[in-house]
């Protein structure tokens, strides 16, 4: 969560966007990279982490090395939409050793959960286990993902 709004200038956003493309970039690089010698650029990204415009570098990591041969997205209906139903929801998926990310929605569905599994058995069981067999969850459509990628590229909003 942001401490802090204010305003990015080019050089900030150069080095989001190196960081945001390849957050193993070493600080040396990054500097030489925008033109900033290396203390400065370290003064930069320390700012961008203390204003909360960084908010954590993630690894990216191939799920078939691991087991998950499946990766599927899985929509949720609530039948009670009360904020600690919802947080409760959130909270006791997220944990979840099959759970990749959950997006909490507005629309036809409550929430979208993106999880991958070992298998189509081991997808079954998720489903049933962790999902419809909560109380509140009135709906579930369960979709196949063939494909994922994720972009690289800094959003450019001006």
């Amino acid at each position: 969560m942001k401490k802090n709004i204010r305003p990015l200038d080019n050089t900030d956003l150069q080095i989001l966007a190196l960081m945001y493309q390849d957050a193993s970039l070493s600080n040396k690089d990054i500097a030489l990279q925008v033109g900033l010698a290396p203390s400065s650029c370290l003064e930069r990204v320390k700012r961008l982490q203390a204003d909360g415009t960084i908010i954590s570098q993630h690894l990216l990591v191939d799920m078939k090395a691991l087991g998950g041969h499946i990766q599927a997205l899985i929509s949720v209906r609530l039948s009670d939409h009360n904020r600690a139903t919802v947080n409760q929801f959130q909270t006791d998926l997220l944990p979840l050793p099959e759970v990749m990310s959950i997006f909490h929605m507005g629309g036809e569905n409550d929430f979208l959960i993106h999880v991958t599994v070992s298998d189509s058995i081991h997808l079954r069981d998720f489903v049933f286990n962790a999902v419809t067999a909560r109380k509140e969850v009135n709906h579930v459509e369960t979709a196949l993902v063939y494909d994922h990628q994720v972009s690289h590229t800094l959003p450019n909003f001006n």
